[in-house]
């Protein structure tokens, strides 16, 4: 269970994917940070929050390097350093993007409201579910390692979830930019770049997840025979 090579094998496909994301994620936002745009992440967010009818939303600056995100909890969006006072297609693309989480929360976005109601659900999946495994394979106690699987399932259907909420905030972003005059429709391509690379690196992870599930159902059925 803790040094099984063909684990690493099963969730390979994952693994790849995401390294792949990755480093698309780097090349492309790189690029798109040479593409200048009038406003700066945190100006970009800004207007558009406000054009929402949004001005109880915060923008704060965070530390870290594409650290950003939304809470919904303080509604606050936060920015990395590299989004937040940055001018360029990179950053409002980003900063718009968690600016769509803030409008899907304002609107009651069906998908979002299920992501947030599994977080709970998810956090203890993903604490407790290795804890049940391991001590039940250990054991020998298959209704420990189904508990541990149920657990873990947990993490995956967040996952699943997670998906529509980051592609529609994504979408949101490209629309908002151009509908709001942020940036030129020629420069698009880039945002267009980075939000897409960043939605693979959703991709990789939901399937590393869902690979991972299928690991441990399998390690079960084996055990049983």
């Amino acid at each position: 269970m803790f040094f099984d090579p063909y684990y690493f094998l099963y969730i390979a496909p994952a693994l790849i994917l995401a390294f792949w994301a990755q480093m698309r994620v780097k090349s492309t936002f790189a690029e798109a940070q040479k593409v200048p745009t009038p406003l700066s992440g945190a100006a970009a967010a800004r207007h558009i929050l406000d054009s929402a009818g949004l001005q109880n939303v915060a923008i704060e600056q965070v530390a870290g390097h594409l650290s950003d995100h939304y809470d919904p909890r303080s509604k606050v969006l936060r920015l990395s350093q590299d989004v937040y006072g940055t001018r360029s297609a990179a950053a409002v693309g980003i900063a718009a993007h968690e600016a769509g989480h803030a409008l899907q929360d304002a609107q009651n976005y069906v998908p979002l409201v299920l992501r947030n109601g599994a977080v709970p659900a998810a956090t203890f999946g993903g604490n407790a579910s290795m804890i049940m495994l391991i001590a039940g394979f250990l054991l020998s106690s298959k209704p420990l390692v189904l508990f541990g699987i149920a657990a873990f399932a947990c993490v995956v259907v967040f996952q699943l979830i997670n998906l529509p909420v980051e592609f529609n905030a994504s979408s949101r972003a490209k629309r908002l930019l151009v509908d709001h005059g942020i940036v030129a429709t020629d420069d698009m391509v880039y945002v267009n770049r980075v939000l897409n690379a960043a939605a693979w690196t959703y991709v990789a992870g939901t399937l590393q997840a869902v690979l991972t599930l299928l690991y441990y159902i399998m390690r079960f059925s084996g055990s049983r025979d």
